[in-house]
């Protein structure tokens, strides 16, 4: 490769989570010697940022990878991400890919690319990130990590053995971040991590008092968060849930309804406290979204009976809702009975109809809402409120970019739609 004249281009290709997308934007920041295309078909590089929370995830890589041998400039295949620690070393072995570097070694990117030769860089689970990332490459909004790693042990989540422990970034990098993006237009940031409400630990501080820091900086209109868990919305954080920059859609992972399930999946929630909580946050105007497994094993009729008698009195708006995937190394992968995936197909139906029946009932509640215009599409503007609900909007003028307000609208079934003149 020449890299002194015509820069090599890079194709990003991510999977999963916010966190992989916040990732993907370190990566990019630090290229220097190679071009970025968001068109696959143009590049030299082919980076892929992985995702490994199921074994089906694994195989979607696997396919993508497959797919690339199609490719006009027959791609180096670079493999990164959470599937470095589980499918990666087949991968490198079998010739499926051409390299492989762990999250810890992703700043070096630059480096890592002129290398030609096959190289396998694992790194470690104990890396924090430097970079300050100064752009969102097709993003409207921006994305900061605060922390990486997890210190729950959840049954069915391998998450914690390939991303570490529990870690925060330091207050003042983050604050740096958000300084540095807000002063290149934008104004709505959402926070994530591998488990957004353990930020602060063992170092004196806490999430809320993270947001207050955010939230008095000059140009941050709206803050959202990732995924955070129910014991995680303490009495300090609801201090905060009236200021004018929190979004009002809290999205709090409570992943069962049924006592005993949670017990099985090895969670720390409780379905009473947890009943209590959201109820407390809807009554302050909050939308609220949760993620919940369908179909884990040892998820009986009896205890399905019982966790949708219980979620048809949550005020949920938003649902994330998998069917169980096995993970391979999870103490889950070995338990018994497992659920027919028929039946659990039916269940997880069943969940989201009832989710899509309160969220448009929400909707169907007038409120003025506060949108921020992400993309074009079909002759339509589109973009999220502050609750997190999907508005497309009809207007003569270029409004991508631009925070409108909208008092006048139609809950329809999949969205809400508009006039701005």
């Amino acid at each position: 490769m020449n890299f002194s004249n015509n820069k090599p281009k890079v194709y990003f290709k991510t999977f999963g989570c916010r966190t992989n997308v916040f990732d993907t934007q370190v990566m990019m920041s630090n290229l220097q010697d190679f071009e970025v295309t968001q068109n696959e078909h143009e590049a030299n590089i082919v980076v892929i940022n992985s995702c490994t929370v199921t074994n089906s995830a694994d195989s979607t890589a696997r396919g993508y990878i497959n797919s690339l041998k199609k490719l006009p400039n027959n791609p180096r295949v670079i493999f990164t991400g959470c599937g470095v620690w589980t499918k990666g070393e087949n991968l490198f072995k079998e010739q499926k890919i051409d390299a492989l570097f762990g999250h810890s070694e992703k700043e070096k990117i630059n480096d890592l690319l002129k290398n030609e030769e096959r190289f396998f860089d694992a790194g470690d689970l104990e890396h924090i990130d430097d970079t300050i990332v100064e752009e969102f490459i097709g993003k409207s909004r921006a994305f900061i990590k605060i922390q990486e790693g997890c210190d729950f042990r959840c049954s069915y989540c391998i998450i914690p053995h390939v991303r570490g422990d529990a870690r925060s970034y330091k207050e003042d990098k983050i604050l740096e971040q958000i300084r540095t993006l807000a002063s290149n237009g934008f104004g709505e940031f959402i926070l994530t991590g591998t488990n957004v409400g353990s930020y602060g630990k063992k170092q004196h501080t806490s999430l809320a008092k993270l947001l207050k820091k955010i939230g008095m900086t000059k140009g941050v209109r709206r803050v959202r968060l990732g995924s955070v868990e129910p014991i995680q919305i303490d009495d300090e954080f609801k201090e905060i849930i009236h200021e004018p920059w929190m979004a009002r859609h809290l999205h709090i992972a409570l992943q069962h309804t049924s006592k005993q399930m949670l017990e099985i999946m090895n969670r720390r929630n409780k379905v009473l406290s947890d009943l209590e909580l959201f109820e407390f946050l809807s009554n302050n105007g909050y939308a609220l979204g949760t993620d919940f497994i369908v179909g884990h094993p040892g998820e009986t009729e009896t205890l399905w009976k019982e966790a949708i008698e219980n979620l048809h009195k949550f005020p949920l708006t938003h649902v994330h809702a998998f069917t169980y995937s096995k993970r391979d190394g999870t103490p889950s992968a070995t338990m018994k009975p497992e659920i027919n995936g028929a039946i659990a197909k039916e269940r997880y139906n069943e969940l989201v109809s009832i989710i899509e029946e309160k969220n448009l009932k929400f909707r169907q509640d007038k409120q003025v809402l506060d949108v921020l215009i992400e993309q074009e599409k079909d002759g339509k503007q589109i973009g999220l409120d502050q609750f997190f609900n999907k508005i497309e909007v009809e207007s003569p003028a270029d409004l991508v970019g631009d925070w409108i307000q909208i008092t006048n609208y139609e809950a329809k079934a999949e969205c809400n739609v508009a006039k701005f003149e």
